[in-house]
């Protein structure tokens, strides 16, 4: 493991997060692919729902878009559902990317308090940590406030958040939709703003918000350009929304937005041009 004076000077030398991923969606366009190895996605690739197909299909994901996309996203309970090596295996998953230079993002939709929310911010954002990601999906609903330890150490080492913020599952209304005109969701929003402030193009603290939120943003008052951040926004294909759908979703806030398609991206596997070729036409229906 790097010293900690090693650790230290490469969070030093480390772009802020959020001026990283700018470059990266000007360049491949704004297309994050999540990394979902499902029991069903891995038996269509031929391969066993074990820790075998697991390391099999990761690797070869990000090995087939490795630049082709702004930001590859591993979703963090379906590596924990094989247990230690299973994570292992997310471990391995995370370096490849950082190896190829294309942003990871760990979903993995971490929230406590006090000394747990310290340690799930040094697993997933800590330098040196085998779990470190480029950013990590956070939960805020203990309170904004909660969040501090891993607000504290992203900023420390030039890594990045997003934090739910409006999301599109039924439920999701019963806690984000709370207060109408000042919603829960409206003052989370209005947080990250604040931890944005100043920052360009964007901030490092981003937003979760669903590609098919629809007119929720507008009947809440939100203001997403004011929040500088970040977007990430899943529901991309196979959830239902097309990238038609999003920009009018989204409209002026556009180009805030990262899209996330996970399931219609990876089903053209396991051949790599066909994953390659299932990414570029996602990408460019978002541009």
């Amino acid at each position: 493991m790097p010293s900690a004076e090693a650790r230290a000077a490469a969070a030093a030398a480390r772009a802020p997060f959020g001026q990283r991923l700018a470059a990266a969606m000007a360049e491949h366009g704004p297309l994050c692919v999540g990394i979902d190895p499902h029991p069903s996605l891995l038996a269509a690739w031929g391969l066993g729902d074990d820790v075998h197909g697991l390391r099999s299909f990761s690797l070869s994901v990000v090995e087939a878009l490795v630049g082709q996309v702004a930001a590859l996203k591993p979703q963090v309970a379906l590596y924990e559902r094989h247990g230690s090596r299973g994570l292992a295996v997310l471990e391995e998953t995370l370096a490849l990317c950082a190896q190829g230079h294309v942003l990871s993002i760990a979903d993995a939709k971490r929230g406590d308090i006090g000394s747990t929310m310290a340690a799930y911010a040094d697993a997933w954002l800590g330098e040196g940590s085998p779990l470190a990601a480029d950013a990590v999906t956070l939960s805020p609903y203990l309170g904004y406030g909660s969040l501090r330890p891993a607000l504290d150490l992203a900023a420390a080492t030039g890594r990045g958040v997003f934090v739910l913020g409006l999301t599109s599952n039924p439920e999701g209304k019963s806690v984000q939709h709370v207060g109408g005109a000042d919603s829960v969701a409206k003052g989370i929003i209005g947080q990250v703003a604040a931890e944005n402030a100043g920052a360009t193009p964007f901030g490092s603290t981003g937003l979760v918000i669903g590609a098919t939120v629809g007119a929720a943003l507008e009947e809440l008052g939100i203001d997403l350009a004011a929040s500088n951040a970040p977007i990430l926004a899943p529901g991309l294909g196979a959830q239902g929304a097309t990238g038609a759908d999003m920009k009018a979703s989204f409209g002026a806030f556009w180009p805030q937005v990262l899209g996330t398609s996970s399931r219609d991206v990876l089903k053209a596997g396991p051949d790599a041009g066909a994953l390659r070729d299932a990414a570029a036409a996602t990408r460019d229906s978002l541009l």
